[in-house]
């Protein structure tokens, strides 16, 4: 992977810097770019947020393709300022990846060769106007429950960046889950296509959190480097727990017949999802991976041109500068 110009690690031994970092994370201390890390913390902070940023901005496309049938211009402006917040992510997280001392560029090639993932929800097709109110109402309200303890993740831009994002989440979900109080009270039909697009979403949105915590190879070394605070599965748990009442008020039935409140656990059951369905979407072949990939190419192809009239621009006012001064 090519890199930024990184600032030189402090001088001292190996082990000194690592008890000074092991003590700043035992006391919850954030660590910054400049701070000594051990490789391993750089490397698994580069993939889970280069990973973060892919996925805000793939997951443009699903609810950017409603965008010019929306049924109403007020419905239209709202996804309009969805998808442009969800880009605005994709930069706060390009820009924390970089503070690591990798380069953006190689970070979007990496994800249109394949070489990168991003999250497995964005890989399913949005196929009516419902999919957009679910999408923001079990999606959003997924990535919050995996975003909102990201806020006190231990590296500094990372944990910074997701205060605005989790803001702005918070915002989508409640904007989808009002779009999908209006469908139902509405006719029949919509009333219909509220519950189909449920059964659509609802697997997938479990699936967002990653397999489960015996299958997850990275969680572990996460927690324990207070990059994540809570596993795959206590985030599953606290999602299914906080849906449940919000699809009893909206009138829906979530599609599991093993979903039931397990009083002496004080938490739902629910049933398991199809983890080799899980593992075939990540490894490419979900039902709009190729569509979603490419698009993200032909984009960032057809956007060549600004990022090099930007870097002219940038370069000659730095020649200007400097012959001023």
């Amino acid at each position: 992977m090519s890199t930024v110009t990184a600032d030189p690690a402090p001088s001292g031994s190996d082990e000194a810097h690592q008890a000074e970092f092991d003590a700043k994370v035992a006391a919850d201390q954030r660590i910054e770019p400049r701070d000594w890390m051990p490789e391993g913390y750089r490397r698994s902070l580069v993939r889970q947020v280069s990973q973060h940023a892919h996925s805000e901005i793939i997951g443009m496309q699903p609810e950017g393709d409603w965008i010019a049938s929306a049924p109403s211009l007020r419905r239209k402006a709202i996804l309009l300022a969805k998808v442009q917040d969800e880009a605005g992510h994709g930069l706060y997280l390009y820009a924390a990846a970089e503070t690591l001392g990798v380069d953006r560029a190689d970070l979007t090639t990496r994800l249109i060769e394949g070489r990168q993932k991003y999250s497995s929800i964005f890989n399913y097709p949005s196929l009516t106007f419902a999919d957009v109110g679910v999408i923001g109402w079990l999606v959003d309200g997924a990535a919050i429950c995996n975003q909102v303890p990201l806020c006190r993740s231990s590296f500094g831009p990372y944990a910074r960046a997701m205060v605005r994002i989790c803001k702005e989440e918070s915002f989508h979900q409640r904007q989808g889950y009002e779009l999908l109080m209006r469908m139902m009270e509405g006719t029949g039909a919509q009333r219909a296509m509220v519950q189909d697009a449920v059964d659509r979403w609802w697997w997938p949105s479990l699936m967002m959190f990653g397999p489960p915590d015996a299958d997850s190879p990275n969680t572990q070394q996460s927690m324990a480097w207070r990059i994540k605070r809570d596993t795959n599965d206590d985030l599953r748990q606290k999602f299914v727990d906080m849906t449940v009442p919000q699809a009893d008020k909206l009138g829906v039935t979530l599609p599991d017949p093993e979903l039931v409140w397990n009083e002496e656990r004080g938490h739902h059951d629910f049933g398991e999802p199809d983890w080799v369905e899980f593992k075939q979407v990540i490894s490419g072949s979900g039902p709009k991976n190729a569509e979603r990939v490419e698009r993200r190419r032909a984009a960032h192809e057809k956007g060549a041109w600004v990022r090099e009239a930007a870097t002219a621009y940038a370069t000659k006012h730095q020649s200007d500068r400097e012959a001023a001064a």
